[in-house]
């Protein structure tokens, strides 16, 4: 039988509702027998039978062979088919744009970063975009077709429900969404990274039980992601989670979004950044300081690994900001009464030099109350789910995104 690509849009009625049940129960869960399926969507044995039939014959699932059992007859279980539906994600960074191809379950197929920027302020920059995706794809060797939806993930101001976004492309008069769907003929989903990272890690990364999370994105500004009840918090208008601009100092330092005083000035990457560099105009000593003496380009993953290679000043800088991060969060503690707070983003690679400061920071400042049930853990240094992608913070950005719109895809296919 010829493999078809799949039609999800076409999933209509009460069987097609049932089928999305099925598909999401299997990519959530793994491989299950007709009887065990049959019980989750309770629903008869032969009633399951005929569904899962028909997600065979239209390619969604393969036979994945006998169960093992403890005796008696072995039962057949049925999983995911990984080549019936791609998904590629695209991460825009300030350093260039990586997009990442998973297949339906969600295993890394292929991904690639491009270090040249992409222009985030006019239309030639769209059509840029396009092309490193649309290259991207073709080298992929998967048909078109089959490329059920790309997810665009953007550190920045995203109204998801409308697709539009306010940090990058600011020349378009619309929603980015359906420019970029129209322009590449494939569904487009797109949100900002820390809402996309919290979902990743709530339903691949460190999350266990936890229903009430917070994910506190440290990367060059400081973003937050919200899990009420097991569902992401967006607000009224889609801008829940700007932490990072919340006034909190009395500086003169201009924050990305134009104020002053923003907790971004001075709890971010960009902080660290600015202010390492300050501490070496001043004199202090760094492992870094040749490097930039002979005119290399230092970035913020070099100040993080020069802290894990014992670099006193980046060590200080990087336990200061988690001391400031910590008392902030402690309101952010006090007014969501979270289970869990996950620290991730590119300053979270520093492990305990960021985490310690800001437990301390949290016991300090944060109502005993509300902080008693309250765990902080670092991001999943392992939420990839393919071993063979390094664990960097990119990818974990990105990988995080892609379960994200899987997710939205087996829920929602209309």
């Amino acid at each position: 039988m010829k493999q078809q690509s799949l039609t999800p849009f076409k999933m209509k009625g009460k069987n097609g509702l049932t089928k999305k049940r099925i598909l999401s129960h299997l990519i959530y869960n793994g491989p299950d027998s007709l009887a065990s399926l049959s019980r989750e969507m309770a629903l008869s044995v032969p009633t399951v039978t005929k569904l899962v039939g028909e997600l065979l014959t239209d390619g969604y699932l393969i036979d994945c062979g006998k169960q093992e059992t403890n005796g008696g007859r072995r039962p057949n279980i049925y999983g995911i088919r990984p080549d019936s539906g791609y998904f590629v994600g695209v991460d825009i960074k300030r350093d260039g744009v990586h997009i990442a191809m998973l297949d339906f379950t969600g295993e890394m197929v292929m991904d690639m970063k491009q270090p040249s920027l992409v222009d985030h302020g006019s239309d030639a920059g769209i059509d840029a975009l396009c092309q490193q995706i649309d290259s991207f794809i073709e080298m992929a060797s998967v048909e078109r077709s089959k490329v059920l939806s790309i997810g665009i993930c953007v550190g920045s101001r995203v109204r998801a429900n409308t697709g539009e976004a306010f940090s990058v492309f600011t020349s378009i008069d619309g929603s980015l969404r359906d420019i970029l769907h129209e322009k590449l003929g494939i569904p487009v989903l797109i949100d900002n990274d820390s809402r996309s990272m919290a979902f990743g890690e709530y339903m691949s990364g460190v999350v266990e039980k936890q229903r009430h999370v917070l994910f506190v994105n440290i990367n060059w500004g400081l973003g937050l992601g919200v899990i009420i009840d097991g569902q992401l918090y967006y607000g009224r208008s889609g801008f829940a989670g700007e932490f990072g601009h919340m006034s909190m100092f009395d500086n003169e330092v201009i924050c990305r979004c134009g104020k002053k005083g923003c907790l971004e000035t001075e709890v971010s990457g960009s902080a660290l950044y600015r202010r390492f560099m300050e501490q070496l105009q001043n004199g202090s000593s760094s492992i870094l300081a040749a490097e930039i003496q002979k005119g290399t380009k230092i970035g913020l993953q070099d100040i993080v690994d020069a802290a894990k290679n014992g670099d006193i000043l980046s060590i200080e800088l990087i336990e200061s900001i988690g001391a400031q991060l910590g008392k902030h969060l402690s309101g952010m503690i006090n007014l969501f009464n979270p289970e869990l707070v996950i620290l991730g983003g590119a300053l979270a690679d520093a492990g305990d030099y960021l985490l310690l400061p800001v437990q301390s920071s949290v016991k300090k400042f944060a109502l005993n109350i509300a902080s008693a049930d309250t765990q902080i853990a670092m991001r999943h240094s392992n939420s990839s789910m393919n071993a063979t992608v390094t664990h960097n913070y990119e990818n974990i950005a990105l990988l995080n995104l892609n379960l994200r719109f899987i997710y939205c895809f087996s829920v929602n296919f209309n």
